[in-house]
C-alpha cells in the first residue's frame, strides 16, 4: 500500500472568484457592476448620516436607475448578485436620505 501514503505535498484548492462564469470577458458590464455595488454601499452609508441627506438622495436615485439598466443587460448570475445588492443599498440610502430631508 505504498500508493496510499503519498509524500508529495498537496495543494489546497482555492476557488476562483470571477464575474465571468460563462467563460467570456465582459469588461464594461463588470465595471458597471462594480460601480453599482460600491455606489449603492456609499448611498446607504450616506443615508445613515443626517447631514448628508442631499448626497444620499441624489446618489441613491442615480445608482438605482443605473442598477436597473445594468440588471437588464447583465450576462451572468454573479453580476446580478452584486447588482441587486447595490440596488438595494441605493434604495435604502435614497429612502433614508429622503426621510432626513431629501432635496431640501
Amino acid at each position: 500500500m505504498r500508493q496510499a501514503a503519498s509524500t508529495r505535498p498537496t495543494r489546497a484548492h482555492v476557488p476562483r472568484v470571477t464575474l465571468n462564469s460563462d467563460g467570456r470577458r465582459h469588461p464594461l458590464l463588470n465595471a458597471v457592476t462594480a460601480l453599482v455595488f460600491f455606489a449603492g454601499i456609499a448611498s446607504f452609508a450616506l443615508g445613515i448620516l443626517v447631514r448628508a441627506h442631499f448626497a444620499a438622495t441624489v446618489l441613491g436615485m442615480a445608482t438605482f436607475a443605473v442598477g436597473l439598466y445594468a440588471q437588464l443587460v447583465s450576462a451572468t448570475r454573479e453580476e446580478r448578485i452584486f447588482i441587486v445588492t447595490g440596488i438595494v443599498g441605493a434604495f435604502v440610502g435614497m429612502g433614508l436620505g429622503i426621510a432626513h430631508g431629501g432635496f431640501g
